[in-house]
């Protein structure tokens, strides 16, 4: 089993989301399963007219443009394909998931690479995967009305083709005691 660590919370130091994501890639590679990390406070660009031209356009045609604007997406894709296990660390930032991650997601959502339109809509291509999703949070509950981040997160892994999900919540820790000790 090969594991993909993602942490998208702009705080590294005391980031909730973060120490129990550690903690779960502890477990899960105790067992001897290989981690891959991407740390994304580093940076994910964002998807522009290049990127998108690109899909647009043969490859042969691309510019040198398009083939940057898609290198990085390629990479970010590979690393999700090579990945059997996914650890998604997602602190809610004003009710929904972090701009990093949503440019993550936005990145690695390609028709023909990891969803493809058929005549009854989109299908996702990655299955056979889990995700375990750790989501942290100062004041939202999770899965409630005002948490946009779990929804999203859900609907787009289910998107690419990733429809078993654990969540881990780690919510509320401004407001209720042993929240982050009942997550780890």
């Amino acid at each position: 089993m090969n594991v993909l660590a993602i942490n998208s919370s702009a705080r590294t130091e005391t980031s909730t989301s973060r120490l129990v994501v550690a903690q779960v890639v502890a477990s899960l590679t105790a067992k001897g399963a290989p981690a891959t990390e991407r740390d994304l406070s580093d940076g994910v660009a964002f998807v522009t007219e290049d990127w998108v031209n690109a899909g647009l356009t043969d490859a042969s045609d691309w510019t040198d443009g398009m083939k940057a604007a898609r290198a990085g997406s390629d990479a970010l894709i590979a690393e999700v394909k090579a990945a059997d296990t996914l650890v998604i660390g997602v602190p809610i930032y004003n009710f929904g998931v972090p701009a990093v991650l949503k440019a993550w997601f936005d990145q690695i959502c390609r028709a023909g690479e990891t969803f493809r339109y058929t005549e009854n809509g989109p299908q996702g291509l990655l299955t056979g995967k889990k995700a375990i999703v750790v989501i942290s949070s100062g004041g939202v509950p999770v899965d409630s009305p005002v948490d946009f981040a779990t929804p999203y997160v859900h609907q787009v892994l289910k998107f690419i083709g990733i429809t078993d999900v654990e969540v881990i919540a780690a919510d509320q820790q401004m407001t209720t005691e042993g929240r982050v000790d009942a997550a780890m």
